[in-house]
């Protein structure tokens, strides 16, 4: 076999993905975003974050809600799991949305923000994220919301952990 064709049989590359958790939480018509500095820039997101070795999805969005907002829920509904490369990025992105439905109205958001990107937390409306639109995070906020608007809700016991 020649150089070449070794390495074209080879050189197959491998996506590496970045595990992601995003927590969606609607309050009487109001959806909870975080504002956010990212690379100088103000963007709109759910609270949302990496998982950390040796968390499950469902104990990674609760701890990034927390972080983020200063609000601790339980998950309800698994929205979705969604894939995202950004143009600008070489990053792929596995995300995974959870519902949260609140038992009782929201207080003061304190956020426990260690990576200090969180500027502010929000309850807006969908015609108020309608018009961040040009400053959501990504389109998958925007997805995630629509999902969540069209009644999609999987259920939780279908998340398997095997850390």
């Amino acid at each position: 076999m020649s150089n070449q064709a070794e390495q074209s049989s080879t050189s197959h590359a491998r996506m590496e993905a970045r595990l992601t958790v995003a927590a969606l939480v609607q309050w009487q018509g109001r959806f909870l975003v975080v504002e956010e500095e990212i690379k100088g820039q103000r963007r709109f997101n759910q609270p949302a974050g990496h998982v950390e070795p040796g968390e499950n999805l469902l104990e990674a969005a609760c701890r990034e809600l927390k972080e983020e907002t200063g609000l601790t829920a339980t998950p309800t509904a698994w929205l979705g799991t969604y894939l995202f490369k950004p143009a600008d990025s070489e990053a792929t992105y596995v995300r995974t949305a959870l519902i949260f439905d609140l038992e009782k109205a929201p207080g003061q958001h304190h956020p426990e923000d260690p990576d200090g990107d969180v500027l502010a937390c929000h309850w807006l409306t969908l015609e108020e994220i309608a018009e961040c639109k040009p400053v959501l995070r990504s389109p998958l906020v925007w997805q995630c919301i629509e999902d969540y608007l069209a009644g999609t809700r999987l259920p939780l016991s279908a998340l398997k952990a095997f850390i």
